[in-house]
């Protein structure tokens, strides 16, 4: 599984090389022909890794219900962060594969509500979980990159 955290914790740091350099009015823009801005995106990242893995495991999510609400998957974006708020994102998004993963090797994933993807995948353990998340962050940093040449 170490791999696994690997690839979360290169993937989110890719991601966060993405946003250097961008104001807060590009990360909020929504460019012709997408459906969300480059801020939704980040927020989703944050939002699904925690819906999937915990959530899924019967455990409290360590992000805010109000990120979860307005982030999560079918939404689209309502919110328009501030400086601050947007750091505290960025913060969740780089801290949180930290915690995922000293979670997992305490073993606090005991259960597991299985879950069918929109993709076909259905979930039926936490490592399923987390390799599939790893799966869906990689398709939302090639969105945030193509957003980006629309800026």
């Amino acid at each position: 599984m170490k791999i696994q955290f690997d690839v979360l914790r290169k993937s989110r740091d890719l991601v966060l090389k993405e946003l250097e350099g961008l104001t807060l009015e590009q990360i909020h823009t929504i460019p012709t022909g997408f459906k969300n801005n480059i801020a939704w995106n980040v927020a989703h990242l944050v939002v699904t890794q925690q819906v999937l893995h915990y959530k899924l495991s019967g455990l409290n999510c360590l992000c805010p219900d109000d990120l979860i609400d307005a982030h999560k998957k079918g939404t689209s974006p309502t919110k328009t962060f501030t400086e601050e708020e947007f750091e505290e994102v960025k913060e969740l998004l780089m801290g949180l594969p930290d915690t995922l993963q000293e979670d997992f090797e305490a073993g606090i994933f005991e259960n597991y509500t299985e879950y069918p993807t929109s993709t076909g995948f259905v979930l039926s353990s936490i490592e399923n979980a987390i390799a599939f998340n790893n799966f869906h962050e990689g398709i939302h940093y090639g969105i945030i990159r193509s957003i980006k040449k629309f800026l």
